[in-house]
This record gives C-alpha cells, sequence and structure tokens, in this order.
C-alpha cells in the first residue's frame, strides 16, 4: 500500500520539512508514504473558481488512477487517534493506495471535494499548511503504530 500526501504549495519552513522528513522514514517498507507538492495558483486578481480550477488539476495529475481519495477539510469526519488507525487498517486490507490532500490558501474545489470518497478534518483549529503536513504525517505515523502494537502510541 502507498500513501500520498498531496499538499498545494511548494515551500515549507525547513523546521516544518525536517519534522515531516523524520517522520516519513519512520514508516516500515509495506506502507510507503510519498509527499506530491503542486504549486499554488498565483492570486493576483483571479476568481477563485479559477484558482481551484488550476489547482484542482494539478492535484489530480499527481493522483494515480484507481487511488483513494481522501480529503481534509474543516467540514470533514473528526476522526480519534483510533478512529484513524482503523480507517489505515481499512484501506490496507482493502488494498487502497490512497492520497491525502490538502488544500492551498483557498482550500479545495467544492466539486472535487465532494467527488473524494471520503472527508476528514484534523482540528477544530485553524492550522498553517505547514503545520498540517506535519501533524497528518505524525497523525499517519501513529495510527500505524496503534495498529502495529508499536510503543510509539501509548494509551
Amino acid at each position: 500500500m502507498k500513501l500520498w500526501i498531496v499538499a498545494v504549495g511548494q515551500h515549507v519552513p525547513d523546521w516544518a520539512q525536517t519534522a515531516y522528513d523524520d517522520y516519513a522514514k519512520r514508516f516500515p517498507p509495506e506502507l510507503k508514504v510519498e509527499l506530491k507538492a503542486v504549486k499554488t495558483e498565483p492570486r493576483g486578481s483571479k476568481t477563485v473558481e479559477t484558482l481551484y480550477a488550476a489547482e484542482r488539476k494539478r492535484i489530480e495529475a499527481v493522483i494515480p488512477r484507481g487511488t483513494r481519495i481522501v480529503v481534509l477539510d474543516e467540514r470533514g469526519t473528526n476522526l480519534t487517534t483510533k478512529a484513524l488507525a482503523q480507517r489505515l487498517q481499512h484501506w490496507q486490507l482493502e488494498g487502497d493506495d490512497v492520497a491525502l490532500v490538502i488544500g492551498g490558501p483557498d482550500g479545495l474545489d467544492p466539486a472535487f471535494k465532494q467527488a473524494a470518497h471520503e472527508k476528514i478534518r484534523l482540528s477544530d483549529l485553524t492550522l498553517p499548511h505547514a503545520m498540517v503536513r506535519v501533524l497528518l504525517i505524525e497523525q499517519l505515523y501513529r495510527a500505524w503504530s496503534v495498529n502495529a502494537g508499536h510503543p510509539y502510541h501509548r494509551e
């Protein structure tokens, strides 16, 4: 199984990249995680619909066909760590590759969100995009550790 974290925005602070890389290397060989950062559409005087369309095209271009699409959305399902672990286990048992999609400054195209297989949220707080990448990969690692009986997650 492969997990893709697809994030709009190519530049993150060094601290965020270092933290992301630290968690990414911890995953076992049977559960690969790869970041696909796509370019943010320059804002200028463009309509939000134009921005959504351009970023959606870039997102869809990096997600392989047949991949389960899970978008991060403030109105998505709120998951506990154990619920995320169950979701991850389900994806693994189904043999699904999964793309977890983080939108840009204006979020994601509403039609793209509607077409996604699932919508989840990480927090009730508004978080910087760099922080979301780190939080997401840490929670995916924690979910894996719960399922594997690894001591990283303690109850």
